[in-house]
């Protein structure tokens, strides 16, 4: 690829600047999540029959792909007992009672139960908190059943091995993985701010990032991974199957009637993108051939300035170079 104008290091630079989350923040909300962890584990040191069992960090904060625009923290939290109801309204109301207990320095306000979580503000950094609820019954790999965001419906996960799918990828590749994660994620941001119905979830960005990397795809140059990432997209049309045998053999994923299916690593059941429709697997693939035609054009570019017009098709204005 021909690098006259914009290269990696001008993509590296883009991201250092306008698209990643900055250390010192997200270190600050890690420390935030740590500490509501360690409260919860001090309250349970006093109360072990408490039916809040664990907290774990979760979300792109967790996995290290957060963007500059993140705004609240995910935060997992398994419930155990056979009282906690299974509807989620009540749920997640029984989760808030409980949240009261254990960090009585909490006013009421602070702790307010939503449609699939519970929201913890913190009014010291107006930092807000994204509890959510896990039904637990004891699995030793912390195996549970969680209120899906997509439909309410719930689902069965585990957050300790999703974290280390993702950490097993990042290892592989260095920084790099997370970086063109972020970098994919960001694109997908932009085209939702611009058509609220185009959806492109960030767990299924990852999920295809970790298929090309096991594929043997190197992400060491970032606008070569973004064009594998958007070439790929586009020769599959979001038709291929996509899973992973980290947890389970490919024999129990059974048949799978919708038109997009990329399967849960942890969960053979689960085939995380089953609820797009034809359209809006076809918009991203529409999205993904604009994008990898943008590149192709800047990349071969015979200015500066139509260079980065070119990118800027691909991320939006801000992007300079």
């Amino acid at each position: 690829m021909a690098r006259s104008h914009v290269d990696h290091s001008n993509i590296k630079a883009f991201a250092q600047e306008r698209v990643n989350l900055p250390k010192d923040k997200a270190d600050e909300y890690r420390a935030q999540a740590r500490r509501l962890r360690e409260r919860l584990e001090t309250y349970l040191d006093e109360h072990p029959d408490f039916t809040l069992k664990k907290m774990l960090l979760s979300g792109s904060l967790a996995k290290g792909t957060a963007l500059r625009s993140l705004n609240d923290i995910d935060v997992a939290c398994y419930i155990s007992g056979a009282d906690a109801p299974s509807d989620v309204p009540k749920l997640l109301n029984y989760l808030a009672e409980r949240l009261r207990k254990a960090f009585p320095n909490f006013a009421p306000e602070q702790v307010t139960p939503n449609t699939y979580s519970v929201t913890v503000s913190f009014r010291g950094t107006g930092l807000d908190v994204d509890v959510v609820p896990i039904l637990y019954a004891g699995d030793p790999d912390w195996y549970g059943n969680l209120v899906s965001q997509d439909d309410g419906s719930l689902l069965e996960t585990c957050i300790p091995r999703h974290l280390e799918f993702i950490r097993k990828r990042k290892s592989a590749h260095e920084t790099d993985f997370a970086q063109v994660a972020r970098l994919v994620k960001f694109w997908a941001q932009r085209l939702k701010r611009e058509n609220e119905a185009f959806r492109f979830k960030s767990f299924m960005v990852e999920l295809i990032l970790a298929h090309l990397a096991d594929s043997g795809v190197n992400f060491s140059d970032y606008p070569e991974a973004l064009q594998h990432f958007f070439t790929y997209v586009a020769r599959s049309n979001m038709r291929e199957l996509i899973a992973f045998n980290d947890y389970y053999p490919a024999s129990s994923i059974g048949s799978i009637t919708e038109p997009v299916k990329i399967i849960d690593p942890v969960n053979a059941k689960n085939n995380v993108s089953g609820l797009y429709k034809t359209s809006e697997a076809d918009a991203i693939v529409e999205a993904a051939l604009d994008a990898g035609d943008a590149i192709d054009a800047a990349l071969a570019a015979p200015t500066k300035q139509e260079t980065v017009r070119y990118w800027q098709k691909v991320f939006g204005s801000t992007f300079n170079a």
